[in-house]
């Protein structure tokens, strides 16, 4: 069974170079194993990250409702 999205998306890949087909292919393969481990590992970078954010929360470094709401105006024009 597939979704419609995905259906969708696979026709398309039919057309994308073989490099671009193998990079999907590795990404679904990635999604793959890590549902079927059921736990995921996050990367180096990804655990950097999660210690830069509670460095800032423990120093109370929050950005304010007027910096957020200015975040999700840009986002939503792209």
């Amino acid at each position: 069974m597939k979704t419609k999205m995905l259906t969708e998306v696979l026709q398309r890949v039919e057309t994308w170079p073989t490099q671009a087909q193998d990079q999907l292919a590795e990404i679904a393969l990635d999604i793959e194993a890590s549902l079927a481990e059921g736990d995921y590992e996050p990367t180096r970078d990804e655990l950097a990250g999660i210690d830069r954010g509670l460095r800032a929360a423990a120093e109370g470094r929050f950005a304010t409702d007027a910096e957020v709401e200015a975040i999700f105006v840009r986002f939503r024009r792209s």
